[in-house]
């Protein structure tokens, strides 16, 4: 059994949304960061960062395995379940360079500017330009990559596309009065969003976790 351990957020649902397209059995574990969670020590011992998604795989060869970091985890499972990584060759390395640009670009510029632009108490206009430059760059080559290939890595839905679908449409929601006039003008970016948002396992795995209700 895969224990997920997550909470609303982009990264977190990368990894609901893996597990959803596996189709494999796995229980959620939510850790509420709004409310200092990831900070319990029971969590540090599996995610040292204290951060989220980390999940442990107990059926993992050599015994029980814990892993943070939404791209390892990504890696890891396609790996075991031979789904949305090629094996060898040039499509899994060009799969793992997308991969990493979404965890070394696309995640971090789009949070900044969500911080800095967002929740940021004080409004630093030359941050939230910084980023907003940064942002509508990257969505820049997303738009030129997807304008000649139906996914990031080519013909092939992959964990690219996981990777980065929930960080992409938080851009067209939660920073749309930013980023809005630019999303306008990449049709492809919008086509693709539609596509991968379309299959019923995105659909799934965006809705993890359901927080309880409040009384």
């Amino acid at each position: 059994m895969i224990t997920l351990y997550t909470y609303t957020t982009p990264n977190g649902r990368k990894i609901s949304i893996m597990l959803e397209e596996l189709g494999i059995e796995y229980q959620v574990k939510i850790i509420n960061i709004g409310e200092g969670e990831q900070f319990d020590p029971a969590f540090l011992a599996v995610s040292p960062n204290n951060k989220i998604p980390a999940i442990v795989d107990d059926a993992a060869p050599g015994g029980p395995l814990s892993l943070f970091e939404s791209g390892a985890i990504l890696t890891y499972l396609a790996e075991q379940y031979g789904r949305f990584l090629a094996p060898q060759g040039a499509e899994r390395f060009k799969t793992l360079q997308w991969l990493n640009w979404q965890m070394g670009g696309l995640g971090p510029m789009l949070g900044q500017l969500g911080h800095f632009g967002k929740f940021a108490d004080e409004k630093i206009p030359y941050a939230i330009q910084r980023y907003t430059d940064e942002a509508d760059r990257l969505l820049g080559v997303m738009e030129k990559q997807l304008s000649t290939h139906k996914f990031l890595a080519g013909d092939q839905y992959s964990i690219a596309d996981i990777a980065s679908y929930p960080w992409t449409l938080a851009a067209t929601d939660f920073l749309e009065d930013i980023l809005g006039d630019s999303l306008a003008q990449k049709p492809a970016l919008q086509a693709w969003l539609q596509t991968v948002g379309e299959r019923p396992a995105v659909q799934r795995g965006m809705e993890i976790p359901v927080l309880p209700q409040s009384s």
